[in-house]
């Protein structure tokens, strides 16, 4: 089966999505923003003005040839999601895709910036989507313009109070995601901030992200190390319910595999696990604690200490960009 075209891809592994097929439907880098980690790199059109990118009824048609396709092949695909290489949100047709779509009887996802939800047209057209992913990386003007880079015409309360309009009255499954940029937002106070925000919202998941692709700017610093992840997740999930690491790793996260290894590595990926639920887990199994020893010495897992207790967390510093 072709796993490109022009509008779709996949589907692939993700985490947030289970299996997903991607739909592109915005130019290559037409964004509201320009994000210094951004993993596709600078924004070369900067708009903030919806408008027609691609025939409506050509996006539609491929995504379901392509469904049709998987569906012969016995793939599986849990979610169609608007992912492209710039904010979905600036396609005026968005929401005629959307409910299309939906006739094919497979959950729509779209995953957003957020940064136009304070137009009413862009929430009524992401009402009709099953799961939205709402980015919220800072509270603070400064941090916002040093991080995200919006367009100029742009203002973060407005932003702001758009996405607390959009999450009030959304009825699919909310998520939010909050990429951590070394000495720009990972400070503690920045981080608490930001999880107060979060949970005004309700989300059924607030993930805390980190690059773990090549950036747009080189410059960037490395990302926070395990002991400062592990710490500042703790601080954000004492305030957010659902709180989750979202770090890379999506190779086999989907369910259990049978293997411990594997299965500690990918739980690990999501939460830090306390030492006593790695020792039960282990136990429930019949598994050895030199299990956990030799994923230590591997380096697949780190030990990281926070309020007077032991978590293991899923290595990422030196992890593979791709």
């Amino acid at each position: 089966m072709d796993t490109t075209s022009r509008y779709s891809f996949g589907p692939v592994p993700s985490r947030r999505l289970g299996r997903s097929l991607g739909i592109n439907n915005i130019p290559a880098k037409t964004c509201t923003y320009s994000c210094v980690y951004c993993q596709v790199g600078r924004t070369s059109r900067m708009k903030v003005d919806r408008q027609v990118f691609y025939p409506p009824a050509d996006v539609v048609a491929d995504v379901r040839r392509r469904v049709l396709e998987a569906r012969s092949a016995g793939e599986e695909i849990d979610y169609l999601a608007f992912v492209p290489d710039g904010e979905p949100t600036l396609d005026v047709n968005l929401g005629a895709m959307v409910n299309e779509l939906k006739g094919l009887g497979i959950p729509v996802a779209v995953i957003t910036n957020g940064s136009l939800l304070w137009r009413e047209d862009v929430r009524e057209d992401l009402s009709g989507a099953d799961w939205v992913s709402v980015k919220v990386d800072t509270v603070d003007e400064e941090t916002w313009r040093a991080i995200d880079r919006p367009h100029r015409s742009l203002d973060l309360a407005k932003v702001l109070e758009g996405v607390r309009s959009f999450a009030a009255g959304f009825a699919g499954e909310l998520a939010t995601e909050t990429m951590l940029v070394t000495s720009l937002n990972d400070s503690e106070t920045e981080v608490r901030a930001v999880a107060e925000f979060v949970s005004g919202l309700h989300p059924s998941r607030a993930y805390l992200s980190i690059p773990t692709r090549p950036p747009a700017e080189s410059w960037l610093p490395s990302a926070p190390d395990e002991q400062t992840l592990n710490r500042l997740f703790q601080r954000f999930a004492e305030v957010v319910p659902g709180a989750e690491y979202l770090i890379g790793y999506e190779g086999d996260e989907f369910a259990s595999t049978g293997d411990i290894e594997a299965d500690l590595q990918c739980i690990t990926a999501v939460h830090p696990m306390r030492s006593d639920a790695v020792r039960a887990m282990l136990d429930a199994g019949g598994h050895p604690p030199e299990v956990l020893e030799r994923l230590i010495e591997r380096g697949d897992l780190v030990r990281a200490e926070f309020g007077g207790h032991t978590f293991y967390v899923r290595r990422f510093t030196g992890l593979q960009r791709r």
